[in-house]
Parts: C-alpha cells; structure tokens; sequence
C-alpha cells in the first residue's frame, strides 16, 4: 500500500486526484502492475489508477485474466473500476480510504454484491486509510486555495 501512496503523491504533483494503485503476486511478491490517477493528463476518463494498473499487469503478463491477483488502492473501487476489476478476475482489493460518495464496493452500488457480478474478489479496507485520506484532503484543501486565491 506503501507503493501505492506515492502513486497517489506522483498524481497529485501531475495535478490528478491522488489515487495510486498497484498489482501484487502474492504467491512471489512481485508486483505485476502500477497506475496513478491520469484523466487529465490522458485526456482518458477511464484513466483511473486501479484501470491503469490494470492494463499494466495484463500486459506485463500477457494475459487478460489476473486471477489470484491483490490489487491495493489508495480509495475504495467506484463502479469503473468494480466492473473493471470484476471482468479482470482480480482475487482480492484493498484499499485504504472509504469512500461515501463515489465508492462502489461498501458504499453507493455495492457492486460486488449484485446478482449481475460474474466475479467477486475478496477485499479488504482500511489499509494506510489515514494516510491515504490525507492525501486527498491536502489536495483539496490546496486547490480551494489556489481557487480562492484567484477569486473564484
């Protein structure tokens, strides 16, 4: 997870939301795939961390299907990203912080818990939450500041 909250420092130095993740083997210990947050910087909305190291790990293993997988996050999956993680087979998610507005997996849809889901990882949450949190916090707070700065 501790890899995973300087993608997330590395997004906010680019200007992104600080979302970092990354793809463990945990039977090896070797990690398979990283992503930080990047629709902007993309131009992709779908360029969020957990897709980015996604498509990371599947081309690091030459496979679509990454089972048996930990896939840490620095924020609770939002539906993308569920739906994503669901069709990757992904084994198991954790993340650090919750989140109430725009998570999918405790909170909003719950889409690991609808009939429709094909495949369920297990997960995990609250990992490094407090720093993950703050990570967020800071970089909100700093850009109400430079918007406010600048009279908006």
């Amino acid at each position: 997870m501790s890899m995973a909250l300087d993608l997330a420092q590395a997004a906010a130095q680019a200007g992104e939301v600080p979302v970092g993740a990354v793809i463990v083997d945990e039977t090896t210990g070797k990690v398979v795939g990283r992503g930080q947050n990047g629709p902007i910087t993309a131009h992709d909305p779908t360029a969020h961390a957990e897709i980015v190291a996604l498509r990371d790990a599947a081309a690091t293993l030459q496979n679509y299907r990454l089972t048996d997988l930990t896939l840490y996050v620095t924020l609770e999956p939002c539906a993308m990203c569920a739906g994503a993680i669901s069709h990757a087979r992904i084994g198991r998610v954790v993340w650090g912080a919750d989140d109430p507005k725009g998570g999918a997996v405790i909170h909003g849809g719950r889409f690991f818990d609808q009939p429709t889901c094909h495949w369920r990882p297990a997960t995990e949450s609250g990992v490094l939450a407090e720093p993950a949190a703050e990570t967020l916090r800071a970089f909100f707070r700093a850009r109400r500041g430079t918007r406010a700065a600048v009279g908006r």
